[in-house]
């Protein structure tokens, strides 16, 4: 059990006020580049290596971003999309040097959203 209290509805409101404040260019960005970090962990390119190595969930993680990307296109300026889309890139060919098996070309993670990644 935590000794902290359950958050009150004041600070609901607070954090929401906090959000509306935000522009969803800001929030769509954030969430890429979260979800860009998590997939460098689970494909050990971290410091620590193969210690959260997981193939599967840098899968999930790295199709989830080039879905998020290819659905914000339209929203956010080449300006963020162009290095969102180099940070997926990257990922998606450090996959596949990960992969025992390498996946067919266009069958990678979020290839059925980027198309075919060569490296």
């Amino acid at each position: 059990m935590s000794d902290t209290p359950p958050e009150s509805p004041a600070d609901f409101d607070a954090m929401t006020r906090d959000i509306a404040e935000v522009p969803a260019v800001e929030v769509i960005v954030t969430v890429a580049v979260n979800l860009m970090s998590a997939a460098a962990v689970k494909l050990g390119l971290t410091e620590e290596g193969d210690k959260h190595k997981d193939l599967d969930e840098a899968r999930k993680l790295v199709t989830a971003l080039a879905g998020l990307l290819d659905a914000s296109t339209t929203e956010i300026s080449s300006f963020h999309a162009a290095p969102l889309r180099d940070g997926l890139k990257s990922l998606q060919l450090a996959f596949r040097e990960a992969s025992l098996v390498p996946d067919e070309p266009g069958q990678g993670p979020g290839e059925k959203y980027t198309g075919p990644v060569y490296g």
